[in-house]
């Protein structure tokens, strides 16, 4: 802090005089007073500006550099917001949790109906509903076997969505089936009464879990060698439409 000292009574009046002889009065007193080491000390210290300013005519360009307006940018409540949406962003994400995280959909945390509908005709619409306390995914497509079937029912690649199909508890899941030609062009059509239902994980063809044992209709469920299925999807009507 810079200290100023009194000057004594005839060093003021010999000052006096020689401004008076100059002829330019208190013009070079004004001149003097943007300091550089006056600037320095008021962006170093702007708190003792306030106080050491006052009465100078140099006041405006301390006030100007060390306002409060700049002190409060920087630590003003604005700038704290963020950082509390970061953490509430957070906290959303351990809800959810990411993909690598969340269970996968399978017979021990979801229940499965497969029932027939009359449009489109020859379909059968399979419903996944989590009755788990988390989210899971229904990864890829379902893999179906009618009695002792030794073949796998090819997906329709088409239906395949943008993103993983993710059910939150009590939500539900949908995946057409097409059982046989409308044409009769089919081969092997023959009328099963039972239905098993697996699950993959998070790679294509892996096994995400223990299957599921839909009931089928007491008179059965006729199909062919046209048998197909689509992925996974969100919306019943969706999954009706191949």
């Amino acid at each position: 802090m810079r200290k100023y000292h009194a000057l004594p009574v005839a060093l003021l009046a010999a000052l006096a005089l020689t401004a008076c002889q100059d002829g330019t009065g208190t013009k070079d007193e004004g001149a003097a007073h943007p300091d550089p080491a006056s600037a320095t000390v008021t962006a170093t210290h702007p708190a003792e500006d306030g106080v050491g300013g006052k009465g100078t005519s140099g006041t405006t360009g301390t006030q100007g550099t060390t306002g409060a307006t700049g002190t409060e940018g920087a630590s003003g409540a604005t700038g704290t917001q963020p950082a509390k949406g970061d953490k509430a962003a957070k906290g959303d994400k351990a809800t959810k949790g990411t993909t690598a995280t969340r269970d996968s959909c399978n017979g021990s945390n979801t229940t499965v109906t497969a029932q027939p509908v009359r449009r489109p005709l020859n379909h059968m619409l399979l419903t996944v509903k989590n009755t788990g306390s988390k989210m899971c995914d229904l990864t890829y497509y379902p893999v179906l076997r009618f009695d002792e079937m030794q073949w796998v029912p090819r997906p329709i690649k088409d239906s395949k969505p943008q993103a993983v199909t993710t059910l939150a508890p009590g939500e539900s899941g949908y995946a057409g089936v097409s059982l046989s030609a409308a044409d009769g062009s089919g081969e092997w059509g023959t009328t099963s009464h039972k239905l098993t239902v697996g699950f993959q994980g998070r790679t294509p063809n892996s096994d995400g879990g223990p299957s599921a044992l839909p009931t089928l209709p007491a008179k059965g469920v006729y199909y062919d060698s046209t048998l197909t299925v689509t992925y996974w999807l969100r919306d019943m009507d969706d999954a009706l439409s191949y």
